[in-house]
């Protein structure tokens, strides 16, 4: 499943479910470290938090997945490689309780769809211990480890890291970058420099806890073609004025009004 259509599902599901599947495979490696980057140890401590796997005992994890867990609000969020899955839960002493658990409904390969409905069985009524940063659910012979995302996959920063757009926001709606056009940002103190998909340029910025306002940006005058031409306007469009923007691990979302891109940092 590509990073723009687990965002589109997650539109459709949940708001909290955070738009793109950050990480790596989880795979049979070892368990996570503690030291957690917010307050709550034990079993009370999962709200606000996000979680990813790092090892999974009892059963294989379909190569190349991740189970990524999220608690806010009194629901939980669950992904494993394929749909997007929602409900609510509570806690029955060291037991989890899930309800009225909703998904997405995306295909995909059959074993990750499979791997889907074993994590929506498996989390409800399974034992939980959290010991900082490091979260364990047991049940039925099966250990699944996770660590806080904070911890496994930490906020890339604004400034310093070239942000390549993958998805572009209009009305709600994401639609994809077109193959072999390229368009990215690059923040530094006071600046950014910009990749429209076509032509080049930049100018002024100021940052903000959560905002930027773009200045006077100037950019080059090549002819782009039809596809260029439409990524360049929806990337100019949303660096006019105040955006605000949200950075999730290796995502950076940036909005203003209804208009918005989706980008990733580049390695």
């Amino acid at each position: 499943m590509t990073h723009r259509a687990a965002v589109a599902a997650v539109v459709v599901l949940v708001a909290f479910l955070v738009a793109a599947c950050a990480g790596g495979p989880g795979g049979s490696g070892g368990s996570g470290g503690s030291g957690s980057p917010s307050a709550g140890t034990g079993a009370a401590g999962l709200a606000g938090r996000t979680f990813l796997s790092t090892n999974l005992r009892g059963r294989a994890l379909v190569a190349g997945s991740r189970i990524r867990m999220t608690f806010q609000d009194g629901r939980i969020g669950l992904s494993a490689g394929c749909n997007q899955m929602g409900g609510t839960y509570t806690l029955d002493g060291d037991r989890l309780v899930v309800r009225d658990l909703g998904t997405t409904d995306m295909a995909c390969d059959r074993a990750l769809m499979d791997q889907d409905a074993w994590l929506s069985e498996f989390v409800n009524s399974a034992t939980v211990a959290l010991d900082g940063a490091t979260l364990m659910l047991a049940k039925g012979g099966i250990t699944l480890t996770l660590l806080d995302r904070e911890v496994a996959d930490p906020d890339r920063p604004l400034l310093g890291t070239r942000w390549v757009v993958d998805g572009l926001v209009a009305g709600g709606t994401v639609s994809s970058v077109p193959g072999g056009i390229v368009a990215a940002l690059t923040f530094t103190d006071g600046r950014v420099d910009v990749e429209t998909g076509c032509n080049t340029g930049g100018g002024a910025v100021t940052i903000d806890d959560g905002s930027i306002a773009f200045g006077d940006l100037a950019y080059t005058k090549k002819a782009c073609g039809p596809e260029a031409a439409r990524v360049e306007l929806a990337v100019t469009t949303v660096l006019r004025g105040p955006a605000t923007y949200v950075i999730e691990a290796g995502a950076l979302t940036l909005m203003n009004g209804t208009n918005g891109l989706m980008l990733r940092a580049a390695p």
